[in-house]
């Protein structure tokens, strides 16, 4: 049975935090200590999540759809946190970044922009020589 259920019939989405569960995505077992909180909202592994919350905590989403990692961006005091988008309505949630996530998976999240520009990168050759790059 996975930790997560629909939210369909009534069924709760609230986990329980304290146990270890199986990601609906990938399989990894998750256990909250290793996070470095008692909250765990995504899978170190595949950094991915289940939409469960309106507000972080409330548990209040009837949604229940798979989160996709989507971005990572760097918060104000320089704390790293993902962007994750459901697969099912597509809202965007800010999550932070636990102690044990993949760094590779957040790294290649991060330079996802630098490598697969919105244009080819031959036209940048046009401008390389008429600007100066400081």
């Amino acid at each position: 049975m996975s930790r997560y259920r629909d939210k369909q019939g009534g069924a709760s989405l609230r986990p329980d935090e304290l146990h270890p569960f199986p990601c609906r995505v990938c399989g990894h077992l998750i256990t909250p200590e290793n996070g470095g909180t008692r909250h765990r909202n995504h899978c170190p592994k595949c950094l991915h999540s289940v939409h469960l919350d309106d507000v972080p905590g409330d548990r209040s989403a009837a949604c229940g759809g798979v989160m996709a990692p989507v971005s990572v961006w760097v918060r104000r005091d320089g704390e790293w946190a993902l962007i994750h988008r459901c697969r099912k309505c597509g809202v965007l949630h800010s999550n932070r970044v636990a102690a044990d996530d993949d760094p590779l998976y957040l790294m290649s999240l991060a330079v996802r922009p630098l490598a697969q520009p919105p244009f080819p990168l031959e036209y940048m050759e046009r401008f390389v020589g008429r600007r100066e790059f400081k």
